[in-house]
């Protein structure tokens, strides 16, 4: 009896292994970064053109992006092109976004894949 329980435990303690190595490594195929952001005006609308790269194998989605002027207090905006955007391993794209940004202030970014990673960070508005 104590064999057929030793058996079954480490049957049950390899799935699990296995499940969990596999669900890390497709997320370890996705690495998120910031290339560039710009701030800028067009035609009397403020925009953010954000640059997400992807230095990662696999391929994912950017599937929301938050603005806002502290950590704790980032709002969901829409974007141009509008969201899922895909994501190519080894790639990056250019997200726009219309926002009432401020000379000189600070932003706080959140961009979040459909691979569960996100990647956040401030930048400031140009003076």
């Amino acid at each position: 009896l104590l064999i057929v329980i030793a058996v079954a435990a480490i049957v049950v303690t390899y799935a699990w292994i296995m499940t969990y190595m596999s669900s890390a490594g497709q997320q370890a195929g996705v690495m998120l970064y910031k290339a560039n952001i710009n701030f800028y005006t067009d035609a009397g609308t403020e925009k953010i053109n954000i640059d997400v790269g992807n230095s990662g194998t696999s391929d994912t989605e950017i599937i929301k992006v938050y603005i806002g002027t502290a950590k704790g207090n980032v709002t969901e905006q829409s974007t141009t092109p509008s969201t899922p955007i895909p994501l190519s391993g080894n790639s990056i794209k250019t997200i726009t976004v219309s926002y009432d940004w401020s000379s000189g202030a600070t932003y706080y970014f959140k961009i979040v894949s459909s691979a569960g990673q996100s990647i956040e960070f401030p930048e400031q508005a140009p003076k």
